[in-house]
C-alpha cells in the first residue's frame, strides 16, 4: 500500500534501487543534492543538477519539464552520503509563474523499479517560493528513509544551496540557470507519456499536467501531539496562529512555522561522533530536520515514537506468527491417527514447540537490539531538551527564566509499552493547543494503580495534575502572555491552587458557586464571540481596548456540581470554539458524575484529550494503534521546583506592571 506522506512524516524503503516521479502544472528544474551525516553539501560535485546531471547513485533530467524520473541507487552512494535532497525550483527568467504559490501543487512518487509506488508527497502550503526542498531520503540506523519536507526559499536556489552549507551557491545557481536557458532553446515538444517500462538509468520526460499535480488527497493521519497528532513540525505564537491551523481531525497538519523566514539559514544539525567498527552509530540529540534546535529535537522525539511503535509491532506481529504457526502444526499431528499419540507425536510436538521459541528468540532480538539503541538515543536526547520539553526533575528548570516567545511544544508526561517500561517516549503535545484536556479524576482504569486509590484520593491526585500543567503553561509563555482562570465551585482544590495565589499568578480568586461561574463563564464566552467576529471580519483592530487578546486557560474543578444546563452549554461553546481564538480548557472531572446528563455531554468529552493523574493504559499512537501507557508529568515528592518557577514568573510580572 502506497503511504501518502504529510509534511515531517517519514517512510521506511525496502529497496535500494527508486525513481522519484515528479509531476507540476508548469515546468521545474529538479535536482538533488548529496550531504554528510552534518546534513551539509561538502562541494559543488555533490549536487546533481541540468548543468551536472550524474553523481555516483543518482542521475536527473538535464532540463525543465513538468515531469521528471529521478533514478537512484542507494547501494552506489557513498559511504560518506547520509542524505539526498530532492529539489524543484523554478527557471528564472521564464514566462512561467514566479512563485510554487501560483501554481499548482507539485507532486513526488517514490516508486520502485518495477514502477509500484512506495511513498507519495504533495507539496502543499508554499507561497511565494521559488525553490523548494520535497523530499529527503535519509539514512537511519544504517536503514534509509524517505521523509517529506517541503521547505521552500523565497531566495531560490542560491537561498537553498546556501541553507545546505554549500560554499559557491550563487555560482551554482548561476551555472543551473544558464543550464536551464540552453536547455529550452534545445527543446521540442514533449513525447506523449510512456507509462511501463523504464529502468533507473533511463530517464524520460511525462507529459505536462500531471493527474495529481493540482492537489491529491494525502488525507493520512498527520503527527500532532504525537502525533496524533501529528508528526513533526512547527508553531508559531499567537491567537493568529491557532486560528491558522485547522482543528483536530479536519484534515491533515500544517507544518510551516508562522514565523519563518526564508532569508536565515537554519541552525546545522549536531554532528554525530564517531561509531565503534561494527557498532550502530552513536546517538545524537537534534539529529532530525528542523529550522531550530527546537525544532530539531522535537521532530526527532516524534521520530523515536514511530520508531518505537513500528520496531515493537515488528515484534508483536512475529510472536504471533510463532503462535500460529505452532496451532498449526499441532493441528497437523492431532489430525492424523499415526502421529496422535506414541513416541513420534512427542517428538513431533517438542519440534513445533522448539520451531516456535527459535522465532520468538530471533524477534526478540532484533526487538533488544533495536530497544536498546533507542534507549541510548532517549537519554542522550532527555538531557538536552529544553524546559517545555523537560521532566519537573530535569536540571534544566534550576536555571529557569521567563521566556520571550512562546515554544512550539509542550510536555504533557511520558509514554511508554510493555515490552521495555524503562524507555519512556515524552509526550509532547503543539502550542497553542488544539484541543482541551480532561484530567480525568475517576477511577483509573488499565493502569497499574488501577483500583487501589479510593474516589477522594483520585480527585487530590487530579487537581495536582492540572495545577503542574497549569505552572508550565505559565512558565513557557512570556510575559503577559498567558492568562489563567479558575472555576472551583464548592472550593475543594484550594490547597492545590494555593501556590498560584501565592505567587499572583492567578488574575482573581478562583470563582465559587453559581454566580462565580456564570460571570467568568460569561466574560471568556463574549470574549471568544467578539474575536471570532473580528477575525472573520477582518477588524481586528475595533475590539475593544480592554479586551485582552493573549492567551486564557480556563480550569474547570469537580464538574458537573455548580453547573446549571445554561453555563453546560457554555463549557461546550468554549471546547469547540475557544481555542481558535486562544482560549483553552482544562477539565478536572469524572465522566462517571457527569451520566445526569445524559448523552448531550458527549461531544464535550470527545473534544478533549484525556490524561490521567496516574499511569493509565488509554492512549493510541496515530501509526500502530498501540495501548500506551500513560504517566503524567509531575513535580516530585518533596521538591520545591514549581514554587520557584512560580517566583520568577511572577517577579517578571511585577516587573511589567501586570
Amino acid at each position: 500500500m502506497t503511504a501518502e506522506l504529510v509534511r515531517g512524516q517519514n517512510h521506511p524503503l525496502s529497496v535500494a534501487r527508486l525513481e522519484i516521479r515528479v509531476s507540476a502544472s508548469h515546468p521545474v528544474v529538479a535536482g538533488a543534492t548529496l550531504a554528510d551525516a552534518d546534513g551539509r553539501i561538502p562541494g559543488a560535485e555533490w549536487v546533481a543538477h541540468p548543468a551536472s546531471p550524474r553523481v555516483p547513485g543518482l542521475e536527473v533530467s538535464r532540463q525543465a519539464a513538468a515531469g521528471h524520473r529521478l533514478a537512484v541507487d542507494l547501494d552506489a552512494l557513498p559511504e560518506a552520503v547520509h542524505r539526498v535532497n530532492v529539489l524543484l525550483a523554478l527557471p528564472s527568467g521564464g514566462n512561467g509563474p514566479a512563485s510554487f504559490g501560483a501554481m499548482a501543487a507539485p507532486f513526488l512518487a517514490v516508486t520502485g523499479t518495477d514502477g509500484a509506488e512506495i511513498a507519495s508527497y504533495t507539496v502543499t502550503d508554499l507561497d511565494a517560493e521559488s525553490a523548494v526542498v520535497a523530499l529527503e531520503l535519509y539514512r537511519r540506523q544504517g536503514a534509509w528513509k524517505v521523509r517529506a519536507v517541503g521547505q521552500g526559499y523565497a531566495g531560490g536556489l542560491t537561498a537553498m544551496l546556501h541553507d545546505q552549507g554549500l560554499s559557491g551557491a550563487a555560482e551554482l545557481a548561476a551555472s543551473i540557470d544558464e543550464a536551464v536557458a540552453q536547455g529550452v532553446a534545445r527543446a521540442v515538444s514533449a513525447p506523449p507519456a510512456q507509462r511501463t517500462g523504464g529502468g533507473t538509468g533511463a530517464l524520460r520526460t511525462a507529459p505536462a499536467g500531471g493527474a495529481a499535480a493540482d492537489g491529491r488527497d494525502t488525507g493520512a493521519a498527520a503527527r500532532a501531539g504525537p502525533a496524533a497528532g501529528q508528526g513533526p513540525g512547527t508553531g508559531g505564537s499567537g491567537a493568529g496562529a491557532a486560528a491558522a491551523q485547522p482543528p483536530a481531525g479536519s484534515g491533515p497538519i500544517s507544518y510551516r512555522h508562522p514565523g519563518r523566514s526564508t532569508s536565515t539559514p537554519p541552525e546545522p544539525a549536531p554532528a554525530a561522533p564517531p561509531a565503534e567498527p561494527g557498532q550502530p552509530s552513536r546517538p545524537v540529540a537534534g539529529d532530525a530536520t528542523g529550522w531550530s534546535m527546537e525544532e530539531r529535537l522535537y521532530n526527532q522525539v516524534w521520530g523515536m515514537f514511530e520508531d518505537l511503535a513500528r520496531t515493537t509491532a515488528a515484534y508483536r506481529s512475529a510472536v504471533d506468527f510463532a503462535e500460529s504457526r505452532l496451532e498449526q502444526e499441532l493441528d497437523r499431528v492431532l489430525s492424523d491417527p499415526r502421529t496422535r499419540v506414541g513416541p513420534a507425536a512427542d517428538a513431533a510436538r517438542e519440534e513445533a514447540r522448539a520451531k516456535q521459541a527459535q522465532l520468538v528468540e530471533q524477534a526478540r532480538s532484533v526487538l533488544d537490539r533495536d530497544l536498546a539503541q533507542l534507549v541510548a538515543e532517549a537519554e542522550v536526547v532527555e538531557h538536552a531538551l529544553p524546559a517545555a520539553f523537560a521532566r519537573w526533575d530535569s536540571p534544566v528548570w534550576q536555571g529557569y527564566q521567563v521566556p520571550l516567545e512562546r515554544p512550539m511544544a509542550l510536555r504533557l508526561g511520558d509514554l511508554h509499552l510493555p515490552e521495555r517500561r524503562d524507555l519512556r517516549i515524552p509526550m509532547l503535545v503543539r502550542l497553542p493547543l488544539q484541543r482541551g484536556l480532561w484530567v480525568d479524576s475517576g477511577r483509573a482504569q488499565g493502569g497499574p494503580e488501577a483500583g487501589l486509590l479510593d474516589s477522594a484520593e483520585m480527585r487530590r491526585l487530579a487537581v495536582d495534575c492540572a495545577v503542574a500543567h497549569a505552572v508550565r503553561l505559565l512558565a513557557v509563555h512570556s510575559v503577559g502572555d498567558y492568562a489563567v482562570h479558575v472555576i472551583d465551585p464548592a472550593g475543594a482544590a484550594g490547597s492545590a491552587l494555593a501556590p498560584l495565589l501565592e505567587q499572583g499568578a492567578l488574575r482573581e480568586p478562583p470563582a465559587a458557586g453559581a454566580q462565580g461561574v456564570s460571570e467568568v463563564l460569561a466574560r471568556l464566552t463574549r470574549r471568544v464571540d467578539l474575536v471570532q467576529m473580528a477575525v472573520r471580519s477582518g477588524a481586528v483592530e475595533s475590539l475593544p481596548p480592554d479586551l485582552d487578546t493573549g492567551e486564557h486557560l480556563l480550569i474547570v474543578n469537580d464538574f458537573p456540581h455548580g453547573f446549571d444546563d445554561r453555563a453546560v452549554t457554555q463549557l461546550r461553546y468554549l471546547a469547540d470554539e475557544g481555542p481558535s481564538v486562544g482560549v483553552h480548557l482544562m477539565m478536572v472531572a469524572d465522566r462517571e458524575d457527569a451520566r445526569a446528563y445524559g448523552p448531550v455531554l458527549d461531544p464535550l468529552w470527545r473534544s478533549l484529550l484525556r490524561i490521567t493523574p496516574v499511569p493509565d493504559d488509554h492512549l493510541a499512537d496515530p501509526w500502530v494503534g498501540h495501548a500506551w501507557t500513560y504517566e503524567p508529568s509531575l513535580v516530585p515528592v518533596g521538591s520545591d521546583v514549581m514554587r520557584q518557577v512560580l517566583w520568577q514568573v511572577g517577579q517578571a510580572r511585577k516587573a511589567y506592571g501586570i
